[in-house]
Formats: C-alpha cells, structure tokens, sequence
C-alpha cells in the first residue's frame, strides 16, 4: 500500500471537530496508508463578538492561513475541516486539489446556504459525519460520503462498579448548547424533587442558567480536556436533549456516542442522528415531549439493572460502530477515493 499524503485544514487546536473527526485518527489513519498532517487556524475561525474588531480579526485569520495553504502543497490530497472562516468562502480554492470538505454540522443553514454551496462545489468529494448532511450537500457536489465522527473508546470506558444505583443524571456541552439543557429544566426539576438523592452533574465551560432547580441538588464541574473522560464515567445516566429542527439534525450525536462508549444508558431526543443511533440497540431511552423526559429519567433511576444493560448495550455498539479502528478505514478510503 503506498502512503498518501494528506494535507488536513482544521479550525483551531481547540475545535471540538479538529479534535474528534482529524487529529484522534491521526495515528489510526498511519496505519493504513494516510500521512495526515493537521494545519490548526493560528487565529480562531471564529469572529470576535465586538463587530469593531472584525475586520482585523478577518485579515489577521486569512493572513495567518496562507503560508499554510502554500505548505500544504507538498500533499498529495487537501482535507478541509468545515470552512476557514466561520460562515465565510476565502481561500479553500486555492489549496491544492483534489480537496475534500468534511462536515459535521449543519453549516449550510447560515447566509442562506451560499458559502456552503461554493465550498461543496469547489470540492472533489465531501465527507458528511451523518445521512442528514449528506442529504443537504448532495445537491452542491453528487460525491458524497457518510463517515460518523468517532469515539476513543481506549479513552472513555465504563467504571468497575455498574449495578449501583442511579444517584448521577449527567449533561457535558458547551456553553452555547446549555439552551437544550434549558429547554428540559421542569422536567429536570420534578425528577430532583422526587429523588432528593440524586445530583444532576453538568461539565461545561460555563454554568447554564438553571435557576428553578434545588442548588445543592446541582453540581457544576469545568470542563477542561484532561477530565473529560473521567468526568463522563462518573455519570449514571447521560442526557442529550435537543428541539427537532434543522440544526439539530445535523448534528452527529457525539454527546451521546461519549455515554455510551463509557457504558451508560442514555436519555436523548430522538431527532437526526439520534433516533438512528436508538435503533442501532437497547442503549435508553428517546424523550420527546417534556413529560416524557421526567418519566424516562425517572424510569432509569429506579432500575439498576436496566441501566447496566443498556450501558453494556451501548459500549458494545460505540465499539463496533463508532470507535476510532471502525471509523478511519472509513475516512481511508473516503481519502484514496479522489485519488
């Protein structure tokens, strides 16, 4: 097999995508045939939040980029991570063709689709991370492929001692996702109420704005990506509510594939993805109506034996389906295929 050179754009060091859908599949995709080589935006992606400062911002991300881009012509292949500059078309046609654009997010939602669509077209293939996007690309670009985002199963595992009972309902997010966390908060508190025991653990980069449940009932841990796993394994249940629209069925059910390749039983919305991964086996529960959320959460609570089920249900599948070894052979072969 001869080695492929990959030139891979992402958004930043700290981007969740570069993280989980190029840079933890770095080593993997070595293994078979792909020297990938990560170029991370020296500027954030995206714009400041005073509009003063965007200008310069623009001009310093873009100025930043092209030394990157003229690097990136000793690869034999260009993989863009989403767009160089938030919601924006720049300089993706100048990188060396054939290029493929890997989405995992329903970018084609903003500035009516235009950027997106130019970036689509302006591409050899692109690499959706769900059924939904590839769906909504395939009218820009007819060569189109569905490849998950991964989990490191190596890294998030279940702890030892699974049949205890249920005293944790877990959250992890950002912050500009608290809002979903938000939306289920009388559920949440009718569930807190009922089982003064339980704690509902949320780790994130900053504290949602929960103000009708009990304080001591919540607890706030920051997210940082050393504690990521450990914090998740202390979980007994993991919730990923979301509203049922377009953006939501873009997204690739990453919280949820975190609970379970960590052996817990989820409570999710079955919108997009989510509803796929539900089916795939008995991992929890799907909530859709708030009333629904409080009887599911309230049904696991009270079943150990359930929750040790459905969480050994879900690593079975994160492995099979969705671990790093499942998913770069996958990308491996997205990759030659423009070859």
């Amino acid at each position: 097999m001869t080695t492929l050179k990959v030139a891979a754009y992402t958004q930043g060091k700290d981007n969740p995508s570069a993280r989980f859908r190029v840079r933890q599949l770095i080593p993997t995709l070595a293994g078979q045939g792909i020297q990938l080589r990560e170029f991370a935006a020296p500027v954030s992606s995206y714009p400041p939040r005073r509009r003063l400062w965007r200008p310069l911002w623009l001009g310093g991300a873009l100025i930043t980029r092209l030394p990157q881009v003229i690097a990136g012509y000793a690869h034999e292949v260009t993989l863009l991570q989403r767009e160089f500059v938030s919601t924006l078309s720049t300089l993706e046609a100048l990188t060396r063709r054939p290029r493929i654009l890997d989405v995992d997010d329903a970018i084609c939602l903003h500035r009516r689709g235009d950027f997106a669509a130019r970036l689509a077209r302006n591409v050899d293939l692109v690499v959706c991370g769900n059924r939904y996007l590839a769906g909504r690309f395939s009218q820009w670009n007819a060569n189109v492929a569905v490849v998950p985002t991964a989990v490191d199963c190596t890294r998030l595992k279940p702890r030892a001692n699974v049949m205890r009972p249920a005293t944790v309902i877990g959250w992890i997010g950002t912050s500009s996702n608290s809002r979903y966390l938000e939306w289920i908060e009388p559920a949440l508190a009718q569930v807190l109420r009922n089982h003064p025991a339980v704690r509902l653990r949320i780790v994130s980069d900053e504290k949602p704005n929960l103000r009708r449940l009990p304080s001591e009932q919540v607890q706030f841990v920051p997210w940082t990506e050393t504690l990521e796993a450990d914090a998740i394994r202390q979980f007994d249940v993991g919730l990923m509510p979301l509203t049922d629209g377009d953006w939501e069925r873009g997204k690739c059910s990453y919280k949820m594939l975190q609970y379970m390749a960590s052996g817990i039983p989820v409570v999710v919305s079955p919108v997009g993805m989510n509803a796929e991964v539900l089916a795939l086996g008995n991992v929890g529960l799907g909530a859709r109506a708030l009333a629904d959320w409080s009887e599911c959460m309230e049904a696991l609570l009270i079943s150990p034996g359930d929750c040790a089920n459905m969480g050994n249900a879900g690593r079975a599948i994160a492995l099979r389906h969705f671990s790093i070894p499942a998913i770069a052979p996958l990308l491996a072969a997205a990759i030659r295929s423009v070859v």
